[in-house]
């Protein structure tokens, strides 16, 4: 009896010590302390709050990511309107009223130029349209190639052509108003973005960042985001930059004799695209300077992520090192623990006696 109770003994401490082998051969495979909250008691509910934070902080910078990728693209498109602008702008520096070549090429290149500002400002990422606003399914120029012949270049066109002696002021109100309208038929923009109830007013686009930071970062096709446009405008760079073109557009280089009143009819287009080129720097500047808060943002939660990781792994993972050790020498005890059993039992009551 003494012996069977001997192997008895023996075969629980084999199977304790079989168990323990599991466990750490499992250890060391995962690196984990084992696949339940309950391995990690009484620490569990401090690695449920670590792994929410973690992913808070990922959820973040998801949206950080794709709102950076939204306003590359609002900055090269911005990059392409302002070099518009600028070469218009000196193109109306160079028109002096003596050259009605210059005068025929430069309206013709205005006009193509409208289409490009129209696709422009109906640039897209991920399917969405950047300066949509909210409405960002739908184009904020709904015909981009028929703006030379819009409601707006209309009106600017025959505002150019009534251009008389003595009546360039009337003239320059005239492309003014029609540049600001967002009346139906008029404007070349979105009914959305047109409405005074909707996007005429909504505020900017903005991401939320972190607990309790949300960045604003959008930017509207007919109204400035940042910017402040001053002087000769219409209050926002775009309409300034389409106002441009559709004026010079319209130039009949059989008005160039008008002498100063077609000279001040030009030096109007270029103060106006000098403002929307100002007003241009400084949205992207604006614009720059969200990027920079919100790579800056996701740097800092990537650096707080590095160090909540690190405290989950105190929490859920094993010492490797000290793992493999206990691993070898409870290997070591299994085997020892087998060949006791064995010798136990082998004996034979002659061998007893």
């Amino acid at each position: 009896m003494t012996g069977i109770a001997s192997v008895s003994r023996l075969d629980a401490g084999t199977q304790a010590l079989r168990l323990r082998l599991d466990t750490l051969t499992r250890q060391v495979a995962d690196g984990r302390k084992g696949p339940g909250y309950g391995d990690i008691a009484p620490d569990a509910r401090r690695a449920i709050d670590l792994r929410a934070d973690m992913a808070r902080r990922a959820t973040w910078q998801g949206t950080i990511d794709r709102t950076l990728a939204r306003t590359s693209v609002a900055q090269g498109a911005l990059g392409r309107l302002s070099d518009i602008a600028t070469k218009f702008y000196e193109h109306a520096i160079r028109i002096d009223g003596t050259s009605g070549e210059l005068i025929s090429a430069v309206a013709a290149q205005a006009r193509a130029a409208m289409a490009e500002v129209g696709a422009l400002l109906n640039e897209r990422y991920a399917g969405e349209y950047i300066f949509g606003g909210t409405d960002s399914a739908n184009p904020p120029v709904p015909d981009p190639h028929g703006i030379a012949t819009s409601g707006m270049a209309t009106d600017i066109a025959a505002a150019v052509a009534s251009l008389a002696a003595g009546n360039v002021a009337t003239v320059q109100a005239a492309t003014l108003a029609a540049a600001s309208s967002d009346a139906v038929g008029t404007t070349p923009f979105s009914a959305f973005l047109s409405d005074p109830a909707a996007g005429l007013t909504e505020a900017r686009r903005s991401v939320p960042a972190a607990d309790g930071e949300v960045v604003a970062y959008g930017i509207s096709a007919n109204r400035n985001a940042a910017a402040t446009s001053e002087g000769e405008t219409t209050g926002a760079w775009a309409r300034d930059i389409l106002r441009g073109l559709a004026t010079l557009a319209a130039l009949d280089p059989a008005q160039a004799p008008l002498g100063t009143d077609f000279t001040d009819l030009v030096a109007t287009v270029r103060d106006g695209l000098r403002s929307a080129i100002d007003a241009l720097g400084e949205e992207r500047g604006a614009l720059g300077a969200t990027e920079e808060r919100l790579e800056a943002t996701s740097r800092r939660h990537d650096d707080i992520t590095i160090t909540l990781t690190a405290q989950l792994a105190s929490i859920e993972e094993v010492d490797m090192a000290e793992t493999i050790s206990r691993l070898d020498a409870t290997k070591t005890q299994l085997e020892a623990s087998y060949r006791a059993i064995a010798m136990v039992s082998s004996l034979s009551l002659a061998n007893f006696l």
